[in-house]
């Protein structure tokens, strides 16, 4: 099994790189993300590689990290997700995105991503939530456990409306509450929702 690749990129498709290493060229299937990131064709790369072997075929698919290589695995625990949507996925959201969409039960996020419908949607939200990739820490714990209360209708009224009025004025409901949250550490536990609304509006403009 392969768990990595280091080499050098010898070309760039719109699903896939190819690897150069030391003579032998590995094709690795991305999301798009990915391939935005890696390089450019000549330029050194290091992939971290999952490997699907079936019947009839062998694939690799490669990461610029681990998380987002969980993520993918954790996606595919999902009736109706297999390798082709959680690439979708991860082509639309960042693994971060993926995780704060899960947590606050952003189910019109995660249905961004080509082939995935509201009831898959509904499904990767209610199924993983909670749930982190095996090997990988929660990062940010005390943002995500603010979205899962926000999620999960717990969260203080103010701090609902306020998100809710972001979110009215274009922002992601993740963007509204990552600002929220950091306007609400300035503001106090007993800030009103128009404070938290001009302080979160601070905070997207910086």
């Amino acid at each position: 099994m392969i768990g990595k690749l280091k080499g050098v990129i010898d070309e760039i498709g719109d699903d896939h790189v190819l690897v150069d290493v030391h003579g032998v060229c590995y094709v690795a299937f991305c999301s798009a993300r990915t391939l935005g990131r890696i390089g450019s064709p000549g330029e050194a790369v290091t992939l971290v590689i999952e490997t699907f072997v079936r019947e009839d075929q062998l694939k690799l698919y490669g990461f610029i990290s681990a998380e987002e290589r969980g993520w993918f695995n954790l996606l595919q625990s999902v009736q109706g997700v297999g390798t082709r949507v959680a690439l979708a996925i991860l082509s639309t959201l960042s693994a971060g995105e993926v995780a704060n969409a899960i947590a606050l039960g952003d189910k019109t996020a995660v249905s961004r991503a080509p082939g995935v419908g509201p009831k898959v949607a509904t499904r990767i939200v209610n199924e993983l939530k909670n749930k982190v990739p095996a090997g990988l820490s929660m990062g940010d714990s005390d943002g995500v456990a603010f979205r899962q209360e926000v999620g999960e209708g717990a969260a203080p009224a103010a701090v609902s409306d306020a998100i809710s009025a972001l979110s009215n004025l274009g922002y992601s409901r993740d963007q509204a509450a990552g600002a929220v949250s950091a306007a609400l550490k300035k503001a106090g536990e007993g800030a009103d929702s128009a404070a938290l609304i001009r302080l979160g509006l601070k905070e997207l403009a910086s």
